[in-house]
């Protein structure tokens, strides 16, 4: 009997922050509208994520009783709207996806983001089959629901999707709880300061960046099949 070492990869979904935008200036833009020196403020996340917390206890730290909705809307009646864009965009995105695409893989992109986040993407030109937003969907990671829109965009089986993302707690752990296939790239703040070895040691690939990941996938798709006894 023959089978696949791994089963092939048909279908790759791709996280939003820090795998595909860089949020580095996002948070630049929240600490200039807080009054607080972007130095600071990113230190201060970086401790506060070391220890478990979020993005939401930075905000709370440096304006208690910190309310998100309504701070966006100051933002954007000041002209200086939350989001992203082109100059957000992290250089080897758009490679990587038209990349997977010329493969015929079915290629997403889904990530934790607010409604309006689905707007900006879809300004950016990216070359993918279909853009999944949490706060669209009304489900978001890590829960398995998440994971189970993706594979149904795709119509695949889970073991045949690439779930890539940055971050241990929402990417990696719970795609392969639900049976995907996992690239942990290694990049942003949650990418350096999140560690698990053991689950690391079960993604299909561990990643510095987005460049090589076509190629990855289809060396591995390439892959003749191995025997089993």
């Amino acid at each position: 009997m023959t089978v696949p070492r791994e089963a092939a990869i048909r279908a790759v979904f791709l996280d939003v922050g820090e795998t595909l935008i860089n949020e580095g200036e996002i948070y630049g833009r929240w600490a200039d509208w807080l009054g607080v020196p972007r130095h600071t403020f990113l230190a201060k996340l970086g401790a506060v994520l070391a220890t478990g917390g979020s993005h939401m206890d930075v905000f709370e730290h440096f304006r208690p009783g910190f309310d998100l909705a309504a701070e966006e809307r100051a933002r954007a009646e000041a002209g200086v709207p939350n989001g992203f864009g082109p100059d957000d965009l992290y250089p080897d995105a758009r490679a990587c996806l038209s990349g997977l695409r010329d493969q015929g893989l079915y290629v997403g992109i889904a990530g934790n983001q607010p409604v309006e986040a689905a707007g900006q993407i879809a300004a950016l030109g990216l070359d993918a089959d279909v853009v999944g937003i949490s706060d669209v969907w009304g489900v978001s990671k890590p829960s398995p629901e998440f994971f189970a829109r993706c594979a149904e965009l795709a119509d695949v089986l889970p073991d045949r999707v690439l779930y890539v993302g940055d971050r241990v707690d929402n990417d990696v752990r719970p795609a392969l709880a639900f049976g995907m296939q996992v690239a942990f790239l290694r990049r942003g703040p949650w990418g350096h300061i999140q560690d698990d070895p053991e689950a690391l040691s079960r993604c299909l690939f561990v990643l510095d960046d987005l460049a090589a990941l076509p190629k990855l996938v289809a060396a591995h798709n390439a892959e003749p099949l191995g025997d089993v006894p």
